[in-house]
């Protein structure tokens, strides 16, 4: 098996920077380029299952069986698309998550009351399983949560659910690809992400799982042409396809599914298991560093519990940030936790060593206030 520094060369960012924001902007492969010439000189052949094609080899990172993944934009479609399978008719209307789910899933099931949805928000992984009863439809949860990098207990989630006949939309946009996911064993109804961090694929493909047992009940009213049963016959009334294919829209965003497929063969030849025992020990490498160097580390320090990303607290971390950028160390930072850092399979201890000592230098000078 290749070292994984054999990779780096298929990473031209890695030349000139010291790459550690994985967790939002997975680098780009040389392969995404590639293929998206082919897609200009194909242009107008071969793309038309491309949702389903690249869904399936997508699938295969996720433990999905084949047929049951298909690609979209973006997890606000995804979303959107499941929802609206469901016609939030009590006494089961009630959409139960926590405080810390991502800002546009959250706009997203907020919006739901409109159409009669009672929307709980509760403060942590723990208090949702308290809250899961039999008027509950729907969980969502995220597999890692984004601001600070913990693995929630979807497992748990999942089982309290369905012993009370709710179903569970897992979000793994922040941990496929660096953290091992088999959405068969989980047993989730479904599951949403995008590329563009662990995969290493870009933005604008973003995929839907949902559990074949369930699919073929469910009719989702945002729908398109791709998912009748026969969308060249042009019918005026709607026939779903079977399976995954009745949750597609209308024309897929084809460049950017080509530009993906680059990411996903990488994470498949690696191996997620592989990218994970490495992403533990580096993240546990800059936990003991920054520790070290007297900074609070918001991560858990459970290994079993940390996804991809540490988070360090530092003061004014946007000019912190900053100071970083101007040093090539390319990470990023949100408001309230501080700066993030995401090494992945083709990062060198080296370069954790580097980014952890220039953060303590940043902080201790007081180089952040000149950034600031």
């Amino acid at each position: 098996m290749p070292p994984l520094e054999s990779y780096r060369d298929r990473f031209p960012i890695l030349e000139h920077t010291t790459y550690l924001i994985n967790h939002s902007l997975g680098a780009m492969p040389v392969g995404a380029e590639e293929n998206l010439r082919r897609y200009a000189r194909a242009w107008a052949e071969g793309w038309w299952d491309t949702s389903m094609t690249l869904g399936d080899q997508l699938g295969r990172i996720i433990g999905a069986p084949p047929r049951s993944t298909v690609m979209h934009q973006n997890v606000a479609v995804a979303q959107a698309i499941v929802l609206s399978c469901f016609e939030f008719e009590p006494p089961r209307n009630r959409i139960v998550y926590g405080e810390g789910e991502f800002p546009s899933v959250r706009y997203l099931y907020q919006a739901q009351r409109r159409r009669g949805a009672e929307v709980e928000i509760v403060p942590d992984g723990d208090a949702v399983l308290e809250a899961i009863d039999e008027r509950t439809l729907l969980v969502p949860v995220s597999h890692v949560l984004f601001k600070t990098g913990e693995i929630q207990a979807a497992d748990a989630i999942v089982r309290r659910a369905h012993e009370v006949g709710a179903l569970v939309a897992l979000d793994a946009y922040q941990s496929v690809g660096s953290v091992p996911l088999d959405v068969s064993r989980l047993g989730v109804d479904f599951v949403v992400g995008g590329s563009v961090k662990w995969l290493c694929g870009g933005p604008g493909a973003g995929w839907l799982y949902v559990r074949p047992e369930l699919a073929e009940g469910l009719e989702p009213t945002f729908t398109g042409w791709q998912a009748h049963a026969r969308p060249f016959a042009f019918e005026p009334e709607h026939d779903y396809a079977a399976g995954a294919a009745r949750f597609l829209t209308g024309t897929p965003n084809v460049p950017a599914l080509y530009a993906a497929s680059a990411g996903y063969e990488l994470v498949e030849e690696v191996g997620v298991e592989r990218i994970r025992e490495h992403s533990m020990r580096q993240t546990a490498l800059l936990v003991e560093l920054l520790e070290r160097a007297g900074l609070e580390v918001v991560s858990p320090r459970d290994p079993a519990r940390r996804g991809g990303t540490v988070v360090v607290r530092t003061p004014e971390p946007e000019a912190v940030y900053r100071e970083l950028d101007a040093r090539e160390i390319v990470c990023d930072f949100r408001p309230e936790v501080g700066i993030r850092l995401g090494p992945h399979f083709f990062n060198t201890d080296e370069e954790v060593r580097f980014a952890a000592a220039q953060i303590a230098e940043i902080v201790e000078s007081g180089a952040y206030r000149l950034a600031e």
